[in-house]
């Protein structure tokens, strides 16, 4: 899936890895995240078969201009989970709406772990 607008000047469609690349790129930068990480199993062996993982840990879900996202992470050890997983919900939500331009409806954040 993808989502599309359109100016004067044509049809713009980004695609949902994109958008994956950018709310990844996002939830590393922000305090308090150690690594976004794959929701299941099966995708941990598809990121190592896979040499450019982009947008791992990062689920979208796309319906009309509306991009709803689901973000797996490790949380370092000894900070504050709401607060961490707030600033994470912020920073993915405006970076990703700066990108494309799209209203993101929706951010989750789902702990996978903790990381020492």
């Amino acid at each position: 899936m993808s989502v599309s607008t359109s100016n004067a000047y044509g049809k713009i469609s980004i695609s949902d890895l994109a958008i994956a690349k950018v709310a990844s790129q996002a939830a590393i930068e922000s305090y308090g995240i150690v690594d976004t990480v794959s929701r299941r199993f099966t995708d941990t062996i598809a990121d190592l078969l896979n040499k450019d993982a982009g947008g791992k840990g990062v689920k979208i879900v796309t319906s009309g201009n509306r991009i709803y996202i689901d973000v797996f992470v490790l949380v370092k050890y000894g900070v504050s989970i709401e607060a961490v997983a707030e600033s994470l919900k912020e920073s993915v939500k405006y970076k990703v709406e700066k990108f494309t331009g799209m209203i993101v409806d929706t951010v989750n954040v789902n702990v996978v772990g903790l990381k020492l």
